[in-house]
This record gives C-alpha cells, structure tokens and sequence, in this order.
C-alpha cells in the first residue's frame, strides 16, 4: 500500500509477438523472436531476442533496454539535482554497460556500470558536480528496482 505522500505512476505498453513464421512455435527454431511494442501516442518500437538466443541483432532487445533504461533514468535525475543546485551541465555522455550472467535454467543482469562523462561550465563546482552522482544514483526510479548492482564512474570536466 502507497504511503500518504506516495503517488502511483502508471505505465502500459502492447506488445505484439511477429515470429509466427508459419508454423508457430512448433519448434525452438521455429519460429522469430521479433516484436513490436506499442505505447500510446508514441512511435511503434520493433524488438527482438539478443543474437545469442536466435534474434535479430539489428533490433534492440529486452536487455540493451536495460541498460539503456538505467543510463537514461540516472542522467534525468543527475541533470534535475545540477539545475536545483546551480551546476550549469553542457554536455552529457555515457557508455554504459552491463553484465548478463545466463545458463540453462535462464539468467540475471550481474551488474550494469554506468560511465558518465560531464562537462560544467567554468565556476561551477566540479566536487559538488561528482557528489550529485550519488544522489542521482539514490533517486533514480529504474535503478532503485534493481536487484542487482548499478554502479556509476563519472568524470567531470570543465569547459
């Protein structure tokens, strides 16, 4: 149950398998791990398995969404903290990266590592600037609902 000062967001997605290759799933290798997910308004997504489980590799899969999930939530939240605590953000990039662990019986993420690299404008404060990481880590929603480890390296630099 919510607390009082808790508010539900609420997120729907339609996917739609298109791997019936005729003969449905009559077989592992019968039929494609290809996809498409609609949400409301917004482009249709097309996705597949990763290759090492028979997908296309020229469409996102589930666990480059990840990912790319984390990377995204962590720089939303990192740029909110710098525009309230007056660090001027100028560029922003990051080459995440995680680990997929799988074996039989199926598999877990092991650990994402996120590698941000920020640019500040002159004057600002580059400690306070690496120290709104953690806080960004802490706050963001994506992250906090991974049972795994999200790991962050930043480096700062000015322009």
């Amino acid at each position: 149950m919510a607390e009082a000062s808790e508010q539900a967001h609420n997120y729907k997605a339609h996917l739609t398998w298109d791997g019936n290759k005729g003969s449905g799933t009559s077989s592992y290798a019968a039929y494609g791990r290809e996809y498409t997910i609609t949400v409301g308004g917004k482009p249709t997504f097309a996705g597949s398995a990763d290759s090492a489980f028979r997908g296309n590799r020229e469409l996102h899969n589930p666990e480059d969404l990840l990912v790319m999930s984390l990377s995204s939530c962590h720089m939303l939240s990192y740029l909110a903290l710098c525009a309230l605590q007056g660090i001027r953000v100028i560029a922003y990039e990051d080459n995440a990266s995680g680990t997929m662990m799988s074996n039989r019986n199926g598999g877990r993420f092991t650990e994402v590592i996120l590698r941000p690299h920020v640019t500040i404008a002159a004057g600002c404060d580059i400690t306070l600037a690496t120290k709104l990481h953690e806080t960004a880590h802490e706050q963001c929603f994506i992250a906090s609902s991974c049972n795994f480890p999200v790991l962050h390296q930043p480096t700062i630099g000015q322009e």
